[in-house]
């Protein structure tokens, strides 16, 4: 690994970080009616100079840079406080996956929109009978001419209530092998037909949502791939998922240091607690494996390869580890842990966001489980796991009561 810029990197993110220089102060001193606004504010502004998706052609409205050029202006752009999580479902999965799949002008469309923030996308996968088996869809598309009818029901869409547009799996052949009868489309939200309902979360929030499909017609022009070749199109759009998530910030080690000089435990000092010292000791490993995880892949795209998926790593890692990091300081918190408001708790609530997110993303972008079994299978050779329904058409697979 080279953990160094070269020459040409080097130029690129001090030109990087003078842009964001000139450019921060004067966002921040803008007047918005609400977040989302300033967020496409700014994001408006990085696509007008070519910052926004470095690494897509200049045609679509992307920098027509490269994958290094993307992560140093990400590292630069991580020093300041500006928000573009409202685009990153959309950016990150689902507008490559129309970029790869569509018409041209389905592209000419939608891709320019998305880079400049008008236009916001989610992704419609995940199903309450699924649990971490996208292959299980049942959300059925039937087709009538050269139209689509969907009826189905999907759950934990992040941003659905404020998103424009979306992709989505379905189920067009119940008489093959799950894997085989599924086919992606695009699809206007706003279309008669689409109910979304937003989850209450325990955190008080509500950033995902159900959704639900009742006789939703749209045009086979939406079908993103073929017919019944869905899953291709679903491994392409999961793969930038996972990448994305893995790359997901929060409280770490340096967080919970600081909070143990100050804090308390059963007997005494929390950061005199032999226990705790060699936990946040191992905290500190992993974050240094993960970092220098991060660094092989910055490496592999300086030199124009492709991270392969060993990406599944670093989520498994670093949503174990913000789980862990949280809990840890808001039980060191004893009675006064339970207390949530940010104005009364270390970090304005951090440790207890981590607590309350962590599960999430053990979930979100695949499992812990079904990411081992990629690492397994895919970086370390291993067997494949048995698979009783590989050959059983969808339509036969037990149900429960």
């Amino acid at each position: 690994m080279d953990f160094k810029d070269s020459d040409a990197e080097a130029t690129y993110r001090a030109a990087a970080r003078a842009w964001l220089d000139a450019n921060i102060a004067e966002y921040d001193a803008g007047h918005y009616p609400d977040d989302m606004a300033k967020a496409k504010a700014w994001q408006a502004r990085k696509a007008a100079c070519g910052y926004a998706c470095i690494t897509w052609p200049q045609e679509w409205g992307g920098g027509g840079g490269t994958p290094i050029e993307s992560v140093i202006f990400g590292q630069e752009e991580a020093k300041h406080a500006v928000d573009g999580s409202y685009f990153t479902i959309g950016l990150g999965m689902c507008v490559p996956t129309v970029m790869a799949y569509a018409d041209d002008a389905t592209k000419h469309r939608f891709v320019g929109p998305a880079v400049r923030g008008d236009e916001i996308w989610s992704q419609l996968f995940s199903e309450p009978a699924g649990g971490s088996d996208v292959a299980a869809i049942r959300t059925r598309a039937v087709r009538d001419g050269d139209d689509w009818v969907i009826n189905g029901q999907k759950v934990w869409t992040s941003g659905a209530h404020y998103s424009d547009y979306g992709i989505v799996l379905v189920r067009t052949n119940p008489d093959v092998p799950k894997h085989q009868g599924l086919t992606m489309f695009w699809l206007d939200l706003n279309a008669p037909g689409i109910e979304i309902r937003p989850i209450h979360q325990m955190s008080g929030g509500s950033s995902f949502n159900e959704v639900w499909f009742e006789d939703v017609r749209i045009s086979d022009a939406q079908r993103l791939g073929p017919v019944d070749g869905g899953w291709k199109v679903a491994l392409f759009t999961l793969m930038n998922e996972r990448l994305a998530i893995g790359t997901s910030g929060g409280v770490g080690p340096e967080d919970i240091l600081a909070f143990a000089a100050q804090a308390n435990g059963a007997d005494g000092p929390l950061l005199k607690d032999a226990a705790f010292r060699q936990t946040l000791a191992d905290w500190w490993v992993q974050s240094e494996g993960l970092r220098n995880t991060r660094m092989r892949t910055i490496t592999a795209l300086s030199k124009g390869q492709v991270p392969g998926p060993e990406s599944s790593i670093g989520k498994i890692v670093a949503a174990n580890q913000l789980q862990a990091i949280g809990n840890t300081a808001v039980e060191a918190g004893d009675q006064y842990g339970i207390i949530s408001d940010p104005a009364l708790t270390p970090l304005k609530g951090a440790f207890h966001a981590a607590t309350m997110w962590a599960p999430g993303l053990r979930i979100a972008g695949g499992t812990d489980e079904i990411l081992k079994n990629i690492i397994a299978e895919r970086v370390l050779g291993l067997p494949g796991e048995i698979r009783v329904d590989k050959d059983q058409a969808f339509r036969d697979l037990p149900v429960g009561a």
